[in-house]
């Protein structure tokens, strides 16, 4: 790690930047200090090329430390500010997120939190097009890199790609809205690959398949003899994520009870395994996700209206397929190239009739979709080539009647009850659309997620 420069303490409040000061130069960074936005302006210009992290507080004699985080943004928007709230004012740390603070501590001020605060500056990326500061480590490969997951140079991918860039600078909570199929985790995971958190554990819950008597447990751990079956102490999946990235997909499925109890983790930081008095601090980066509406779901009552402002700080939407159809032939490529080093056989040349076919496609399912019926195509292709009736759907199977080719989305399950047939028969009508599956099947999608599992369908 390469030497860091000067953290520039902003706070009215001789105490607590002292505090500060002190801790600082126990982990060898030098201080400058100041106590209003005036006193912070002359340290910036007179010391710009020395400062390396700016810890301010929001409440200023002459000002908000909102006005000091915008400025710094305009002019040096590589240069790391957290802010200091008072306890509780989630509200305020959230506006702070949202105007392009890097992190948020709240008081009384605590030494592990600072030590986490100054692991994530000097591991942060420089942004694009900036020079490397001091605090810097050597970053990772740009998230254009040969080897990315997000496969694409349509203008969306390439507008996406920059906002993982910037979003991968912040600490704040990340929401990803997209439909099903689109690669949210995909992106979670590159959000995560590139932040200061990229050494750490990157962990994906999928909260709709979780059953709700577990989810709780699941999240937040729980100690031996605390229920029935709780035969060993369980640290849970916030633990587990321990300073990576904790990636909660499909959230509008939590329950409501249990909406409460994250949000609560969300402000203090802190979790409470189930059986445990006390509480338990942890060092995670939120990232969720959902393919649906979260405001819809906020009007109907279904989604907390706080949890929401909590985990929507900055929002991104992963485009659909239909929306990048530029991509398609890069995609199927890439695809079968996969499957073809999965099956150990020779990659088949796509005929161009194959790319025009599927470009004509509306895919619900997006590249999920395009997975299945692609890997479909190959199962069905002896020969070199993947030709378009390999790929299109069975005439059969399009207007109802099972066929033998029923199960070709799914490779080994063999459906052996009434209800397993009629599911994956549902799944096959509606191309793998999950939520109109089970809109059709009479079942909630959480419903449809734990039967998938447990038969364990992918």
């Amino acid at each position: 790690m390469t030497e860091m420069g000067s953290c520039l303490i902003v706070d009215d409040e001789p105490d607590i930047r002292t505090l500060v000061a002190l801790f600082m130069k126990r982990e060898g960074v030098p201080t400058l200090e100041a106590a209003s936005l005036a006193e912070a302006r002359e340290q910036l210009a007179a010391h710009a090329e020395d400062i390396d992290l700016c810890l301010a507080d929001m409440r200023l004699p002459d000002g908000n430390g909102l006005d000091l985080v915008d400025e710094i943004r305009n002019t040096r928007p590589q240069l790391p500010v957290a802010v200091i709230t008072a306890h509780g004012q989630v509200e305020a740390a959230v506006r702070a997120l949202k105007a392009g603070a890097f992190d948020f501590i709240n008081k009384p001020i605590e030494q592990d939190t600072l030590r986490r605060l100054l692991r994530d500056a000097r591991n942060l990326e420089p942004s694009p097009g900036t020079a490397t500061t001091r605090l810097a480590t050597p970053p990772p490969a740009a998230p254009d890199r040969h080897d990315s997951p997000l496969i694409g140079r349509s203008q969306a991918m390439q507008q996406m790609r920059e906002m993982i860039g910037k979003l991968a600078r912040s600490q704040a909570p990340i929401f990803v809205q997209g439909e099903s199929g689109t690669g949210k985790e995909l992106v979670a995971r590159e959000i995560h690959h590139h932040s200061s958190r990229a050494k750490g554990p990157f962990v994906p819950v999928n909260c709709g398949a979780i059953p709700d008597d577990l989810i709780e447990s699941e999240l937040f751990g729980h100690q031996k003899g605390a229920f029935t079956g709780a035969s060993r102490d369980k640290p849970g999946l916030f633990r587990s994520a321990e300073g990576g990235t904790l990636f909660l997909d499909e959230i509008a499925e939590l329950p409501l009870n249990l909406q409460v109890t994250l949000l609560r983790a969300l402000q203090e930081r802190r979790v409470r395994p189930v059986g445990a008095t006390q509480e338990v601090p942890v060092d995670v980066r939120i990232v969720s996700a959902s393919h649906q509406d979260l405001n819809q779901a906020v009007a109907e009552g279904r989604f907390r209206q706080d949890l929401f402002f909590r985990l929507n700080v900055i929002g991104l939407r992963v485009p659909p397929l239909r929306e990048r159809l530029d991509d398609l032939p890069e995609l199927a490529r890439a695809i079968v190239a996969r499957l073809a080093e999965r099956d150990g056989r020779p990659v088949p040349e796509i005929e161009p009739e194959v790319i025009h076919w599927l470009s004509g496609q509306s895919f619900p399912g997006n590249v999920r979709e395009l997975e299945n019926l692609l890997e479909r195509a190959m199962a069905l292709t002896d020969g070199e080539r993947i030709t378009v009736e390999a790929v299109s759907p069975d005439p059969m199977l399009a207007g109802g009647e099972e066929t033998p080719t029923t199960m070709a989305a799914c490779p080994g399950f063999i459906p052996e009850t009434d209800e397993q047939r009629e599911v994956i028969m549902a799944l096959q009508q509606t191309r793998w659309n999950r939520s109109e599956a089970a809109r059709q099947l009479g079942m909630t999608l959480r419903q449809l997620r734990y039967r998938l599992q447990k038969w364990g369908v992918e």
